[in-house]
This record gives C-alpha cells, sequence and structure tokens, in this order.
C-alpha cells in the first residue's frame, strides 16, 4: 500500500482533512503533520475530535514569528519527518507558511507533490499566501482544483496535463457536517472569561482575523462601527492574537451590538452560517461557506479570493470603512439556486481517484 504524508497547520486545511483522510485511508497508509501553526486548542484541536479526524502522527509545535523564520523552522522539521517516513507523495491543502514548507521540502527529496486547492489566484505578491501557492504550485506533480478559475490561471502559467478540476473539499464537508449538527452547538459558545453566551434568534456573524484589519484600533473600530448599525446583534469570535484590541475597543465604544466569544468549532461556525442573516468576514473559506449556505456575505479585503462567491453579487468586497460594509451589506441580492461553481460535494473521492491514477500510470 502506497505511503502518503499529508501535511496541515491552519484551520481551513482540518477542515479540508476531514473529509479528504475519510476517503484516502480507505486506499492509502496516510501518516498526518501537524506544524503547529494554528495551535490554541479552540483553533486546532477541537477540530480534530468534533470532526472525527485521526490524530496527527508528528506534531511539530512551530507557530509564531515572522513568515521567514516560521517557514525555515518548519521546511527543516518536515524534512526530518519525510527522510523518515520515506512516502510515495506528500498532500497538502491551501496557502500558509506549512503547505509552502511542506511542498519545498518534499520535492528537494524527489517526493511528488500532490496539491489540493491549486490555482488560486488574486493577482498580488501583497498578499502572502499568494506567494505560498503559486511556489506550491510550481512544484507540485499532480494540481487537483476547486473551480474554474483556478484551472483557467493554472493554464495560463503552463500546466495543462497534471491540472484536474475535482471540486472544494470545503463543499463536501459542509454539505456532511451540516446534516449532522446536533442542534445543541451554539449553546457552547464562550465568551473571553468562559461564560456560555446566549446567541439570539436573529443575529449576523462576523469573523475577522487578518493583520491587515486588525494591526491598528482605526481599522478594526470602523468595522466595528457598521457591525454597530446593523439591525441584529453580530457574533464575534475572535482570533486569539486579536483579543485584546477588539475587548478594549468594545469597552471604550460601550459597542452593544456586538457578542464578542472565543474561537469556536467547525460545527459550531457551521451552524452559525446556517442560521445567520448574513456574513461578514476577511477569511477565504468562510466566504465560501456563506455562498453553499446561501447568505449574503460582505468580505473586507482588497482582492477576490474567490470569483465564484461574487456571482449576483452574493459576495461582495469592501473596504474596512463604515460606510463602505453598510452599503455591501444593505445592497438586494438573489441566489442562484443552480449554480453551483465548486462540485458537487464529491471531490474527496475524485481527489483520492485521480491520487490513485498518479501511480498507476
Amino acid at each position: 500500500m502506497k505511503k502518503i504524508c499529508t501535511v496541515v497547520g491552519a484551520r481551513p486545511q482540518f477542515i479540508k482533512l476531514a473529509v479528504v483522510s475519510r476517503a484516502l485511508r480507505k486506499q492509502f497508509n496516510e501518516v498526518i503533520i501537524h506544524t503547529g501553526q494554528h495551535y490554541d486548542y479552540n483553533m486546532s484541536d477541537v477540530f480534530f475530535e468534533e470532526m472525527d479526524i485521526p490524530h496527527p502522527d508528528y506534531n511539530l509545535g512551530i507557530s509564531g514569528g515572522t513568515h521567514g523564520a516560521m517557514t525555515g523552522q518548519m521546511l527543516i522539521a518536515i524534512e526530518e519527518v519525510l527522510i523518515k517516513e520515506q512516502p510515495d507523495m506528500l498532500l497538502v491543502f491551501g496557502d500558509t507558511n506549512s503547505t509552502m514548507a511542506a511542498a519545498l521540502a518534499a520535492v528537494k527529496l524527489h517526493i511528488p507533490v500532490c496539491h489540493v486547492e491549486a490555482g488560486n489566484r488574486l493577482g498580488t505578491y501583497d498578499n502572502p499566501e499568494e506567494v505560498n501557492r503559486i511556489v506550491t504550485d510550481h512544484v507540485s506533480s499532480i494540481h487537483l482544483v476547486c473551480t474554474e478559475s483556478g484551472v483557467d490561471f493554472l493554464k495560463k502559467e503552463g500546466f495543462s496535463d497534471s491540472v484536474h478540476l475535482v471540486g472544494d473539499p470545503m463543499y463536501d464537508a459542509f454539505c456532511y457536517y451540516s446534516n449532522h449538527l446536533s442542534g445543541q452547538e451554539l449553546d457552547e459558545i464562550v465568551d473571553f472569561d468562559g461564560n456560555n453566551v446566549t446567541i439570539p434568534n436573529d443575529f449576523y456573524y462576523m469573523t475577522c482575523h487578518r493583520q491587515e484589519n486588525t494591526d491598528t484600533d482605526e481599522k478594526l473600530d470602523a468595522i466595528f462601527s457598521a457591525m454597530e448599525q446593523l439591525d441584529a446583534p453580530v457574533v464575534y469570535p475572535v482570533h486569539p492574537r486579536n483579543h485584546q484590541r477588539a475587548k478594549q475597543l468594545a469597552t471604550k465604544n460601550n459597542y452593544q451590538n456586538i457578542i464578542l466569544t472565543q474561537p469556536v468549532g467547525y460545527k459550531a461556525s457551521v451552524a452559525l452560517v446556517n442560521r445567520a442573516k448574513k456574513i461578514v468576514t476577511d477569511s477565504g473559506g468562510l466566504q465560501r461557506e456563506a455562498f453553499f449556505a446561501g447568505k449574503q456575505c460582505v468580505t473586507i479585503f482588497d482582492y477576490v479570493a474567490w470569483p465564484e462567491t461574487m456571482h449576483n453579487k452574493c459576495n461582495q468586497l469592501a473596504k474596512p470603512n463604515k460606510e463602505d460594509i453598510l452599503k455591501k451589506i444593505n445592497t438586494p441580492i438573489t441566489f442562484d439556486s443552480a449554480y453551483r461553481p465548486f462540485g458537487d460535494g464529491h471531490s474527496a473521492e475524485k481527489i483520492v481517484s485521480h491520487i490513485a491514477a498518479y501511480f498507476s500510470e
């Protein structure tokens, strides 16, 4: 049985791993390497527990520091594991530092790389993840793509036979876990002090973690000011590195419409998406999940990450500016139920099929 080493490190990758690993292990021996890039319990361990993901065979415990320092440490540590395990292939997801470090370590050891979520492009090196995804694609042997736009980007960069459209494993996960909720997920959400939070019947769901939106009081406060004007409370699970700033701003300005909570697990997030009136985010994953659920979304970001979600203005970009956010979130929109650009919910099986085909060639 062929051995696949799968490297993950961040919350979105755990979600994809949950569905892909389940299918992969039917045909392959999988070794999971967790870099530790997301290390907080609510950002890591809870996902493995509630999504029944196999426990990582290795946890490298690498997080924090500059991009260069983190990537360098990961490259060294992953190389050591790959030399020990001698896998037949490396499997990586998305565009984190963990993804690029793993891909570089593998290709230098002549281990073929399979990149899931290949081909996604923003069109700027100002975004560090753009560098990660381009480097990873250019050292990969198999490019497994979520959407047609990803196929187009890869073709422009000279890739052809290695490119396969498989759909989005995040859509697989969203469909599966939306149908496996207990109904108690929102009861487990807690505030910064660990106290249970009462989630109202009508609410908006917001996530905001990117450095460009949270590195100054001015930007985050502009976002908060917009949330304060909405016609229902806003549930905001806060990234650990942003707790202090968010709490200080909410207290200083006496915001009453924003419910600050600790990070939530995947099932709670799915429940929030499905029940929310609308979504405000700067997450590439959550804007897709909003689209999956048929919920209007405003993405506070400068670049289009997933053009498919922009269909009929279902997802719109906004600046960290009160007026712009409110204008976009109040735009009337209509979802087209026949438009399904992220696949049929069975991408995991297609991913495994293409990996198997690679070894049979």
